[in-house]
């Protein structure tokens, strides 16, 4: 993440792995949390999703966005969008909360700054995954 200077909101940056999509977020996302459920395993290729929420008006994206439909472990359509070039997974929107985006954490240019401590899905998480004393987990998502 990277500051403007003094008295400005902080600015972070990121995009695919290809370049075609770029994103800039003004000020500091809601939240940060990792995600267990096997959709986003699978959709990250990983034990787990990271992801900074965001809401409509911090986020400005250049580059164009292919979109999957899916449907979350609660029933729930998540419309996971990602590069139509590299393929690489952009963001994640559920129409449960509208006017906000689930960023990839993994495509911030900078990631020396997350820190997430919520975790969603638990039930999904592999065995092998542990949590920091101060972690906050969710079974499933909360609401």
């Amino acid at each position: 993440m990277q500051d403007e200077g003094k008295g400005k909101h902080m600015t972070t940056t990121g995009g695919c792995l290809c370049g075609a999509v770029r994103y800039e977020i003004e000020g500091d996302p809601l939240l940060s949390a990792v995600c267990h459920c096997r959709n986003c395993q699978k959709q990250a290729g990983s034990a787990m999703s990271v992801l900074i929420g965001v809401r409509d008006d911090q986020i400005a994206i250049t580059g164009e966005l292919k979109t999957y439909e899916d449907c979350g472990e609660s029933g729930d359509p998540v419309y996971r969008r990602f590069c139509g070039t590299c393929g690489s997974p952009i963001l994640s929107d559920l129409p449960s909360q509208q006017g906000l985006h689930f960023v990839k954490a993994g495509t911030l240019d900078d990631v020396s700054a997350l820190d997430p401590k919520m975790h969603f899905w638990t039930r999904s998480a592999q065995p092998w995954v542990r949590y920091a004393e101060d972690a906050v987990k969710f079974d499933r998502t909360p609401g």
